[in-house]
């Protein structure tokens, strides 16, 4: 590279520096972060050689932004440089330890001038596997937020309620279920919830989408919520009431949230070409497919080998190796989401794929715990799903698990 670009990202500037093959500083800049700012920094990049043909590749500290769209847009490579490795390449030339903005930028520019080759740069993802992303992270961070919500309530209720949590304690979805939030909304304290009529009960089952067993369940209900149980006062109960239906609101805002964002996930990644290979795995529905997708990308080039995406996934093993001291532990710098989704995926696929039961099975004989034979999985199956991906076939059980992993290969994580 004979000339690269750093640009130091802050919320209403950045500042830039362009640099040459042998360090000297060709130009800075302080832009604005909108369309003018972004023309500026297109005009330097144009006095210092770049072109179409041969765009000047730019390292910035975010993947993210209306800056890195417009550069990824443009045609030209973009690094983005993980902030504490910035920190770290800023000690090799600043002894001080003094920062600021414009010294950012040229080390950026300088981490592209001399070791570009060891840093991986944005992936050149298609438009629609962009886009499946955001909804895919968008559901995904729902369920999280749907998961913390329904925690907060639980607590709550456990203060002054256990009424309802006793009512729906052999419940799969417990507070989560439509049941137990249409119940909720009409009696937020175990004073209201005695005093419900037959009747009006009846009528919430219904109304929460119950079909069958109706009576045999409102009977239920009344039974338990008409027992002697300890009680707040009844002032302090009537305010933790309020409360209640305050976190009741926000749960029913993020279940609704996970439900709209789920389905408009599935329907966009039903479009990828790649959708029917991914889906053709055990464990791999569509939901979860798309999340794969979303933290993958359909940019091949990207991870030449299976082992660049199992690292990637934080599903292979790390070695730490110093003179007569070795030791194999699991990853932790990794990609969160694909890991969090992988622990699904690998569970799923222990009913839906008798090779992959009998390879976790295998790996709990040989002394692997719950996770790390689960995590042993995963790390099997990315690699299967980097092979049907570049070669453009579906998942076969037969020659996916046709014999076992050789014991080289089976370290434990």
């Amino acid at each position: 590279m004979h000339v690269t670009c750093g640009i130091d990202w802050a919320e209403d500037h950045h500042d830039v520096a362009v640099v040459d093959c042998d360090a000297r500083l060709l130009g800075k800049l302080r832009i604005s972060d909108d369309a003018a700012g972004f023309q500026d920094l297109l005009r330097l990049l144009a006095e210092h050689g770049d072109s179409p043909d041969d765009p000047i590749p730019v390292a910035i500290e975010t993947s993210r932004g209306l800056l890195v769209a417009c550069l990824r847009a443009s045609g030209r490579k973009v690094y983005a440089i993980n902030p504490m490795a910035v920190a770290r390449y800023r000690d090799r030339h600043i002894v001080s330890r003094k920062k600021s903005d414009h010294q950012v930028s040229v080390v950026l520019a300088n981490i592209l001038r001399t070791d570009a080759e060891v840093h991986r740069p944005m992936p050149s993802d298609s438009d629609l596997v962009r886009a499946i992303a955001v909804l895919a992270r968008a559901q995904q961070d729902a369920v999280w937020d749907r998961t913390r919500a329904h925690n907060r309530l639980r607590s709550h209720l456990r203060e002054y309620y256990p009424t309802l949590l006793e009512a729906f304690a052999s419940k799969r979805e417990r507070l989560l279920s439509r049941e137990a939030r249409a119940i909720l909304a009409i009696a937020p304290t175990p004073a209201e919830a005695a005093r419900l009529s037959r009747s009006r009960l009846r009528a919430a089952v219904i109304r929460a989408g119950r079909q069958r067993r109706v009576e045999a369940e409102t009977d239920r209900l009344l039974e338990v919520f008409r027992r002697t149980w300890l009680r707040q006062p009844t002032l302090v109960e009537k305010a933790m009431g309020r409360q209640t239906l305050a976190l009741l609101a926000q749960l029913d805002a993020a279940c609704r949230a996970c439900d709209d964002l789920a389905h408009d996930t599935e329907d966009m990644f039903l479009q990828h070409p790649d959708a029917e290979i991914i889906t053709s795995f055990p464990g791999l529905a569509i939901l979860t497919g798309a999340r794969i997708l979303a933290e993958i990308g359909d940019d091949r080039s990207r991870f030449g080998q299976a082992r660049d995406l199992k690292d990637y996934a934080g599903s292979a093993p790390v070695t730490r190796e110093s003179g007569k001291s070795r030791r194999v532990t699991h990853r932790r710098i990794k990609n969160s989401r694909l890991a969090a989704t992988g622990r699904h995926w690998a569970f799923a696929a222990l009913t839906a794929s008798p090779g992959a039961h009998a390879h976790y099975n295998r790996r709990r004989n040989n002394g692997d715990r719950y996770h790390a034979a689960l995590r042993h999985l995963f790390n099997r199956m990315r690699g299967q799903l980097h092979h049907c991906l570049t070669s453009h076939q579906k998942f076969d059980e037969a020659i996916a698990f046709s014999r076992p992993e050789p014991s080289s290969l089976a370290t434990a994580a």
